[in-house]
């Protein structure tokens, strides 16, 4: 198996003895040889399984509809996207990955998506992997952008090159979990711009930890839509219920 697949090769092993890998689910060490998530958390993760919303994703409760009720009322400028988790299982999990630098969850967020994900990004067909900025000084402050971790890591499983610099979030919003859906959509306005050394890419699949609304998504695939980019999909780690 390779270092990559097992997430425990020799250099593994290495820094794993100087800073020990904790598990994203309970946080606690990882035991030597167990990988990049705990035996006993394996089952943990609540994955989104069809039937599942065509548009966003979210677990739909029965087959009987295409789209959850969020995306029957309003339409989306983005194409269409997957989540892998169910927020309420990977909450606390997202939230020290996201706030208590909690860095190595991102290598295995991505192995996930990878070997769950693996035939709808093939069939993307994209081009490039764009994580979802975060403002300068916010990033500055948290020393990272959670987003960019994953997507980086997927980039060099999947081969889809990553442009993290192409989008740049050019106004400090206020956080979007504390905003009424409308509030939201007026919270992003001009919130993002585009790089000016724009690279002529035709699909993209964006990557971020939650989707809520899809307000963010919109946002950006709006302005790449604007630049001639064709399709645009997203990854997100979590999201809601749907209906």
């Amino acid at each position: 198996m390779r270092d990559h697949e097992s997430g425990f090769g020799i250099r593994g092993m290495l820094v794993n003895m100087v800073f020990p890998r904790r598990c994203p689910v309970c946080d606690d060490i990882v035991p030597m040889g167990e990988g990049l998530i705990c035996n006993r958390c394996r089952t943990k993760p609540q994955y989104i399984t069809e039937p599942r919303c065509r548009r966003c994703g979210k677990q739909l409760m029965g087959d009987s509809r295409e789209f959850c009720h969020d995306c029957m009322q309003r339409r989306h400028v983005y194409d269409y996207g997957y989540a892998l988790y169910d927020y309420q299982s990977m909450k606390k999990s997202i939230y020290r990955f996201k706030y208590r630098k909690r860095c190595e969850y991102a290598a295995f967020y991505a192995k996930d998506i990878y070997e769950r994900l693996s035939n709808e990004i093939e069939l993307m067909g994209a081009d490039s992997i764009i994580p979802i900025p975060v403002h300068t000084a916010r990033k500055r402050s948290r020393g990272y952008n959670q987003a960019e971790l994953v997507a980086a890591e997927l980039s060099r499983l999947t081969g889809i090159a990553m442009h993290e610099k192409l989008v740049k979030r050019v106004r400090k919003t206020v956080p979007q979990k504390e905003l009424t859906t409308q509030e939201r959509q007026n919270n992003l306005k001009k919130a993002f711009n585009i790089s000016t050394n724009v690279v002529k890419l035709n699909k993209v699949i964006l990557v971020d930890d939650i989707y809520t609304t899809g307000s963010t998504v919109d946002a950006v695939a709006m302005e790449l839509k604007r630049h001639g980019v064709k399709s645009v999909y997203f990854i997100a780690l979590c999201i809601g219920e749907g209906m």
